[in-house]
């Protein structure tokens, strides 16, 4: 599948459709095979306990998906995730950014479907993974 949007161009066209999330996430690679995001360790993203919660990488996850599509497609700023199923594997380790390795699995006309390991950063086994399905807005004009 053909890239669209390189690495450089992705994070400011993340930013200005989702500021909310400016500076929570980076990109490490980004091409036809692999998409590898980051979430930056934050304490606002701990839970008790001190290690990062489900919903903190349920945001990766969800984002990661979001990238990977929009790198395939374009910018499609309302595309939207239809379906998610998370399985939180392991407890990722306290004070290291979680990493998150999507592969886009179909692209079609419609539809967008990604699957997603995360890692703690330096860990060998996943702590999560996740499948997300985007849907595509239709074509105007």
């Amino acid at each position: 599948m053909t890239i669209k949007i390189t690495k450089d161009e992705m994070m400011p066209y993340l930013d200005q459709v989702f500021p909310q999330v400016r500076g929570m996430f980076g990109i490490d690679r980004l091409d036809e095979d692999l998409l590898v995001m980051r979430l930056f360790e934050d304490e606002k993203h701990l839970r008790p306990g001190g290690t990062v919660s489900g919903p903190a990488m349920f945001a990766l996850a969800d984002v990661a998906a979001y990238v990977a599509t929009m790198a395939r497609i374009g910018q499609e700023a309302l595309a939207v995730t239809t379906n998610c199923s998370i399985d939180f594997m392991r407890k990722p380790e306290s004070g290291k950014d979680v990493l998150a390795e999507c592969r886009v699995l179909k692209l079609g006309r419609a539809l967008s479907v990604c699957d997603v390991l995360l890692y703690s950063e330096g860990m060998a086994e996943p702590v999560a993974r996740a499948n997300l399905t985007y849907s595509i807005p239709p074509k105007r004009g």
